[in-house]
């Protein structure tokens, strides 16, 4: 018998393992914004899903887009136009609540999405390494879609009641945008990453958005508030966003630099923050998913 016959069967080669070990970040986690864009495709597809979702099975499909703040609107108009007769700084109060209803409904619909977004998740988190901050970030932007549609329908009721916006506002509308978007984004991460913990939350948010409307100026305008509150006022996010809309649309209103730059400032801190601790506890997400 051959030496090569009593060396046995040839073994392949044994193969080089590479492992990648994923930790959570050291000190300050930042946004990891490079990482945020290299799973930009990610992004783009929880966005889809979100909107996929949200109107599929419903009978009136993407009218729901608008019928909260058009039904809400009446309302207003009919309870606080009509019976307690709430100022409107000069315009007629229908197109000045749905000026107020439409930043608030984004603002709202995107926060509450947020929030709920790392449960609604849960099974994404053991099963493959994304960067978790897209999570809430999703259903922030998939709620752009609402807004621009509602954005449409009030400027069809600007033009019905002949207002017209200031040309200031296609400059000024985008950047309220990116407001609101960093304050829902920013309020969405820190409930987003508590609700993973603390189920209390899905039960708090309805709560918190409830008492947030009354608290920013949607159904009356800021001119009621007094003067000497308005600095403290105007660390609210949405005072900023709600009276600069009606600002650059209606031309009322009693906005401001100073207060602008206060609920933008709160905007900012929110999103810095929501997003730090959401990155700072992402690491034990799958612990409690």
């Amino acid at each position: 018998m051959s030496a090569a016959a009593d060396a046995g069967p040839a073994t392949p080669a044994r193969r080089e393992e590479h492992r990648l070990r994923i930790e959570p970040a050291s000190g300050w986690p930042g946004f990891g914004a490079r990482e945020l864009w290299a799973y930009r495709d990610l992004w783009r597809l929880l966005v889809w899903r979100d909107l996929r979702v949200r109107y599929a099975q419903t009978a009136l499909g993407a009218a729901w887009a608008v019928l909260p703040p058009v039904l809400t609107t009446l309302l207003f108009t009919v309870v606080f136009g009509r019976f307690v007769r709430v100022p409107s700084d000069g315009a007629p109060y229908a197109v000045f609540a749905m000026a107020g209803l439409v930043p608030w409904t984004y603002f709202s619909g995107a926060l509450s999405a947020a929030g709920a977004s790392t449960v609604s998740s849960a099974h994404l988190f053991t099963k493959v390494y994304f960067p978790r901050l897209v999570i809430p970030l999703a259903p922030v932007a998939a709620a752009g879609v609402d807004f621009g549609v509602s954005l449409l329908l009030l400027l069809a009721l600007m033009a019905a009641t002949g207002i017209r916006p200031l040309p200031v506002a296609v400059a000024a509308v985008p950047l309220l945008l990116l407001l609101m978007m960093a304050a829902a984004a920013g309020v969405g991460c820190w409930l987003a990453a508590l609700n993973v913990r603390f189920r209390d939350v899905k039960h708090l948010t309805p709560l918190l958005v409830q008492l947030w409307m009354y608290a920013s100026p949607v159904a009356y305008p800021l001119s009621v508030v007094p003067e000497r509150w308005r600095a403290v006022y105007a660390l609210n996010p949405m005072v900023g966003v709600v009276e600069g809309f009606r600002t650059v649309l209606l031309g009322t209103g009693t906005l401001t630099p100073g207060l602008l730059a206060a609920s933008a400032a709160t905007s900012v801190l929110l999103l810095v923050t929501g997003a730090a601790y959401f990155r700072a506890t992402e690491d034990r997400f799958a612990d409690f998913a």
